[in-house]
């Protein structure tokens, strides 16, 4: 992705890029449910990178299959690129694992860029204090094996409710994670930012007690020119 939206998009909330998704029409692009394990005081960028997960059936999900080279699983974990978020569709389930820390380490070590499922980690307190972004629903601690097949990688899914293509931009703050479309990626970004100094500008009015009627949204050009000399002062 772009270096440039990268940096500006570690700046901006999740609550501001959905109003901005939102003025194009897009009002369904929050991952719902997660939350993130161990907040590292600045955003998760990075493009997605997928992994989808189906119901497990008995016969082909014992142990064994985790010595299969091929499993997909863990064949997302060593191909995800660097600097990438693995996004998991588990299928809104937390009832068994999405994957557990001895993975998210690994990802960590290739330098991905953060992890999101729609269901549970184990070993959650371990994952909570890595370097690396990670967001689910729950502590899980059953194998995933027990309810989810690992199906496919790098392919269109779900998560949370939300539409997710590989490649998407997706950005994790201490509230939750949303889905920007890689096409516009660029001007969400630049907008985003022109949105978050006005908005700033706003808490600092509104703490000094001004009335948000006129100025939240902005109406009245008396607060265009306070906030325009706001910026020139704060180099914003």
């Amino acid at each position: 992705m772009n270096s440039e939206t990268r940096e500006k998009l570690k700046t901006i909330s999740v609550a501001t890029l959905a109003t901005a998704l939102y003025k194009r029409g897009l009002r369904n692009q929050v991952i719902q449910g997660v939350h993130p394990l161990g907040y590292k005081g600045t955003n998760m960028v990075g493009p997605a990178f997928t992994l989808r997960y189906m119901p497990a059936r008995e016969d082909r999900n014992q142990l064994v299959e985790f010595r299969n080279p091929a499993h997909p699983q863990r064949v997302a974990i060593e191909t995800c690129p660097p600097g990438h978020v693995m996004v998991i569709d588990s299928r809104k389930d937390a009832s068994a694992a999405s994957a557990g820390d001895i993975l998210v380490t690994r990802l960590m070590v290739r330098g991905g860029a953060g992890i999101v499922s729609d269901g549970g980690f184990r070993d959650a307190a371990t994952i909570a204090e890595l370097d690396i972004p990670a967001y689910h629903t729950r502590p899980s601690s059953p194998t995933n094996l027990t309810k989810h097949e690992a199906i496919e990688i790098n392919g269109p899914i779900g998560c949370g409710d939300a539409p997710v293509f590989p490649g998407d931009i997706i950005v994790g703050d201490a509230d939750c994670v949303i889905v920007i479309p890689a096409g516009i990626a660029d001007e969400i970004a630049t907008e985003a930012v022109e949105m978050t100094a006005y908005e700033d500008f706003v808490v600092e009015q509104v703490k000094a007690g001004q009335t948000i009627i006129g100025l939240y949204p902005c109406t009245k050009d008396e607060h265009q020119t306070a906030f325009a000399e706001w910026r020139k002062k704060n180099n914003r």
